[in-house]
């Protein structure tokens, strides 16, 4: 297991891959957005984020993507998913497609899962996120996610909405 771990590692570095420092950044940022956002930790889901993100949820929503502080729309996660039972955002498939001096592109798969009660709302598709480099950490400035399936019941983000604002 080592002795392949390290092939891998050098075989990235010969082929002019992304460094390993830098891709473990990435996806610790890629990680803190979901797994902060589960556990209800935004100050760790705000710090995966630059200052101003481009969030882009029209393959699912429609409309338009919003630029927006990341302070704005961190409030605005906090203000519907502690309204579910649970959630649980399971992101897989990390992969750093382009490093290009202090800037980086990632994708990743996901599975978005939302209780209440008895009711699911699950969610599945690709992240496409955009990223800068500030200090040691790649900090994400845009994320694009593409919906590719869905089962349950979408008005549950209502209802989720309407019980974390009575809480």
């Amino acid at each position: 297991m080592k002795r392949t771990l390290m092939a891998a590692v050098a075989a990235t570095a010969l082929l002019g891959g992304p460094a390993m420092a830098d891709q473990t950044e990435i996806f610790r940022s890629i990680t803190d957005i979901a797994a902060g956002a589960d556990r209800h930790d935004w100050a760790r889901v705000r710090s995966a984020f630059a200052d101003t993100v481009t969030s882009d949820y029209t393959s699912l929503w429609g409309g338009d993507p919003a630029t927006q502080p990341a302070d704005d729309l961190v409030a605005g996660w906090s203000g519907f998913l502690p309204g579910f039972d649970s959630t649980h955002h399971m992101v897989t498939n990390h992969t750093v497609s382009s490093i290009d001096g202090q800037n980086a592109v990632a994708e990743a798969d996901f599975t978005a899962t939302h209780r209440i009660d008895d009711g699911l709302w699950t969610l599945g598709g690709r992240y496409t996120y955009e990223l800068t480099q500030s200090g040691d950490r790649w900090l994400v400035t845009s994320l694009t996610m593409t919906a590719l399936w869905e089962t349950g019941d979408r008005d549950l983000v209502a209802v989720a909405g309407q019980r974390a604002a009575d809480k």
